[in-house]
């Protein structure tokens, strides 16, 4: 069934910024006396919000300060503003959305500055969200629960039952199964247990999508 409209995770989806974004957590969490492995983190933090981050690192046993969250993403801005490149592939998928004349959005957890930095440094790909690209923190619908989707799928007007999500974590995956959305799991890098358990349709290339959405 062709979907009614795509809705898009942004980090690990639309831009490649989970590598700059792991190794700084990497870096600040060493240096506080919690040191982790890739692995680790992805399974802990991916899919989550920095505040989270935080929280559990601090239960973890790293020394984190109250004003930790702000002072982190301050430095995560920067980082992310040296040069954040776009997932290999997305542009062609929506070309190929637009030539079906299906809707599109962007449903993160991060905030719309996060997204502005990473999204404006493609202009071209930005204006494409323009006004449809959405921030569970600033919006206070952060996945897992479903509203966030459910949002954005009455931004675009389409029905959520024929709304396919596209998703590199289980977080966000478990959102769109909670919105009654079919759900298309990136995993660029092979297996990816936690994102399967979703029910997850996992896929390895972003230029397959178009082909696996029939169109």
């Amino acid at each position: 069934m062709t979907p009614a409209a795509v809705l898009f995770d942004c980090d690990g989806v639309v831009v490649d910024s989970e590598p700059a974004t792991f190794a700084l957590i990497a870096e600040d969490l060493t240096a506080r006396g919690l040191t982790l492995s890739l692995p680790e983190m992805e399974r802990l933090f991916l899919g989550g919000t920095i505040a989270l981050v935080g929280e559990k690192a601090r239960a973890l046993g790293a020394d984190i300060t109250e004003s930790w969250t702000a002072d982190f993403y301050e430095a995560l801005y920067t980082r992310l503003a040296e040069g954040t490149p776009l997932i290999p592939g997305i542009e062609t998928v929506l070309d190929a959305l637009d030539s079906a004349g299906i809707p599109y959005a962007i449903g993160s957890n991060g905030t719309a500055r996060k997204m502005r930095v990473t999204l404006g440094q493609h202009p071209a790909l930005a204006a494409r969200f323009a006004g449809r690209a959405f921030s569970g923190q600033d919006l206070g619908m952060l996945k897992p629960a479903p509203d966030l989707y459910l949002h954005a799928a009455r931004a675009l007007n389409a029905d959520p039952a024929r709304c396919v999500v596209v998703e590199d974590s289980a977080t966000g995956a478990r959102a769109a199964r909670a919105a009654g959305m079919r759900c298309m799991g990136y995993a660029p890098h092979g297996p990816n247990p936690a994102l399967a358990a979703t029910g997850a349709t996992l896929f390895p290339r972003m230029e397959d999508l178009p082909r696996l959405l029939g169109l």
